[in-house]
């Protein structure tokens, strides 16, 4: 083994020792493509796995799952040691306690929703189950399909079947590959509510691989960016969505996603008033009454926001939402005539796209005070 390999590895255990939940170093190395990561990742929630085909992701999750061996690598989730090359150490598939969901719901056609959920609850013995039947049929909406047959499902309720499946193994570790990609909009949207409850009532980390930005956006805490076969990034969803050195920043539909907390409403309007953490800035969004104190996930467009420089009065703006900001970076679009600036709005990151011109015009630096004019809000849930 290599000094580097060495030393890598000597790393990942001292970040694990420090507190890390989840740390992933694999080198797999095939004809004509090279996956070589090393990912330190939380023990809770959802992490996104994003990138375009051929990115490694899948790969990952074959790694994760032991369906793939590295040359090099070593895996430890919350504390379990379950691949670690120098050691000699490689627990087999069976013997990860692990659930892993694929594009198509893999279900015994032969046997009745309640029975194929049976199927994954008895792969565990009664001592160590951490999910019942009834909370996993709940959880997932499927009570009044346990009667039925695959074959009468809809490709969302199969999908339903099959996470309920998976969780009922009581897995430590959930690995989603592209749950969605087989389903038309309308199935995905009844699916992603089901997919955010787990996010929200389950303390078991989820790996969520996706090239989808919307399904990333609405469920992801945090976020890794595979480019072939290597990451470019891994963090927290609102830093790393906002960094420019990344080509996130600078695609047609960049965006950034924070969660605001529900204060007031004005009934007479129809608005609703979030309150980002932290900041103490406040958005105003057309929306109907919500609880107050609930956290919803906010995302707003880089091509939604505007910049207004000077003394103008911002209050008689039509914009809804006029937030004071300093300009933090700017980065050249992949349109030339265009660029995004990143703006810090008391600690919430926000990016706006605007044209060379407006930039040179308004003399906008890094370091500048000015206006961020939100001009759409889109609550993702």
């Amino acid at each position: 083994m290599s000094e580097l390999t060495s030393q890598r590895l000597t790393l990942a255990r001292e970040r694990t020792s420090s507190g890390e939940a989840i740390e992933a170093r694999f080198l797999v190395e095939h004809k004509g493509f090279t996956f070589d990561i090393d990912l330190a990742l939380p023990g809770r929630g959802v992490t996104a796995i994003f990138g375009h085909s051929g990115s490694g992701k899948t790969t990952l999750l074959r790694c994760l799952a032991g369906l793939a061996r590295p040359r090099v690598g070593r895996l430890v989730v919350n504390g379990e040691i379950w691949l670690d090359t120098e050691r000699d150490i490689f627990l087999p598939t069976h013997k990860r306690p692990l659930g892993y969901v694929f594009q198509e719901a893999s279900l015994f056609a032969h046997l009745s929703v309640k029975k194929n959920l049976r199927f994954g609850l008895e792969r565990v013995q009664a001592a160590e189950r951490r999910v019942d039947l009834s909370q996993a049929a709940e959880l997932l909406g499927i009570g009044h399909l346990l009667e039925r047959m695959p074959a009468g499902l809809s490709g969302g309720e199969r999908q339903r079947v099959g996470i309920a499946r998976a969780l009922l193994t009581s897995p430590r570790l959930l690995l989603l590959d592209e749950p969605l990609a087989s389903l038309d909009q309308k199935r995905k949207q009844e699916i992603l509510p089901y997919l955010e409850r787990l996010h929200d009532e389950l303390d078991i980390p989820v790996l969520y691989v996706s090239h989808a930005p919307e399904e990333v956006a609405r469920l992801a805490d945090h976020l890794v960016l595979l480019e072939g076969g290597r990451a470019l990034a891994s963090g927290p969803i609102a830093d790393t969505l906002a960094r420019l050195d990344l080509p996130l920043a600078i695609a047609d539909d960049a965006s950034v996603v924070f969660e605001g907390i529900v204060g007031g409403y004005d009934s007479a309007y129809g608005l609703l008033t979030l309150t980002l953490p932290g900041s103490g800035a406040k958005l105003a969004v057309v929306h109907a009454p919500m609880a107050e104190g609930r956290t919803m996930r906010v995302a707003v467009k880089a091509r939604d926001v505007s910049l207004l420089t000077g003394t103008h009065e911002h209050e008689r703006s039509s914009v809804l939402n006029v937030l004071p900001a300093t300009v933090v970076g700017i980065a050249q679009d992949a349109n030339p005539s265009q660029a995004v600036v990143r703006l810090d709005v008391d600690g919430s990151p926000l990016l706006a796209r605007v044209t060379r011109y407006s930039l040179d015009r308004l003399g906008i630096v890094e370091g500048m005070r000015l206006w961020a004019q939100v001009k759409a809000v889109s609550l993702l849930a």
